[in-house]
């Protein structure tokens, strides 16, 4: 059994940007009871809140999670009956201004401006900045439609790997890419997770629905620490059963 199992959040804890449902609500504090857990994904903290650390029942041991908004490049802990940062690398101005320009540019060129946005299309958390095609907002049914092959944000992506060549830009959510410092991926998180849980890469175990080139869980595997793919949060479930079956 390992100690530490790490996860990835939309598509594969929960859908797009949803609260954890009750059911990997108790699968996840039961899993908790067995090993640590971490959860790394490119939301900033507000939608952590919302969809992971809100949802868990009273009886959860959330002294041994290690929830990492906007790719790892932020850290929060439970200390004392509260959620508390622990690090955040933000980037500066002229960092952000020059990637927002870049994405303006690349999305028009690309031909991806949206007949209707539902919210924010580029989102600053940050250490991260967030693209969404159809908005922060967006339903799930026209996110599932917008992008099913990856070719749109295949697309983006190279072209803004073109434009901010220093800089990392991963895809992300169904309709998002994820732009961070270079370095600063899934993999870099883990790395920090080591650091902050003193859990060797060994005995980590990463699952994940974007465990594919260019995908953002795929630094991960590529990294060498052992992953799962899974197709959506119910086989994530099933996993996540088994592995506290086998520790009991």
């Amino acid at each position: 059994m390992k100690q530490l199992v790490a996860f990835d959040l939309d598509g594969t804890l929960a859908e797009s940007k949803q609260p954890l449902d009750d059911t990997m609500a108790r699968d996840l504090a039961d899993l908790l009871g067995v090993a640590k857990v971490a959860v790394i994904s490119g939301g900033d903290w507000p939608q952590f809140e919302k969809q992971v650390a809100s949802r868990l029942p009273a009886d959860a041991r959330l002294d041994r999670l290690f929830l990492m908004p906007t790719t790892g490049a932020k850290l929060y802990r439970f200390r004392d009956d509260g959620w508390v940062r622990i690090y955040a690398e933000d980037f500066s101005r002229e960092e952000h201004d020059r990637i927002v320009s870049a994405l303006e540019e690349a999305v028009k060129a690309e031909g991806l401006v949206p007949e209707r946005l539902w919210g924010e299309q580029i989102e600053d958390r940050g250490s991260q900045i967030t693209f969404s095609a159809l908005g922060q907002e967006a339903p799930l049914e026209p996110k599932k439609n917008w992008d099913p092959d990856l070719a749109k944000r295949k697309a983006l992506q190279t072209r803004l790997e073109e434009a901010l060549p220093d800089l990392s830009v991963r895809i992300g959510g169904s309709t998002s890419l994820d732009i961070t410092r270079k370095g600063v991926d899934k993999a870099y998180a883990i790395e920090r997770l080591v650091e902050e849980s003193g859990v060797p890469r060994e005995a980590i175990l990463f699952m994940g629905d974007a465990i594919y080139p260019g995908g953002n869980d795929d630094p991960v595997r590529a990294s060498g620490i052992d992953s799962i793919r899974v197709r959506d949060p119910a086989e994530t479930a099933s996993v996540i059963r088994a592995l506290v079956a086998w520790a009991c």
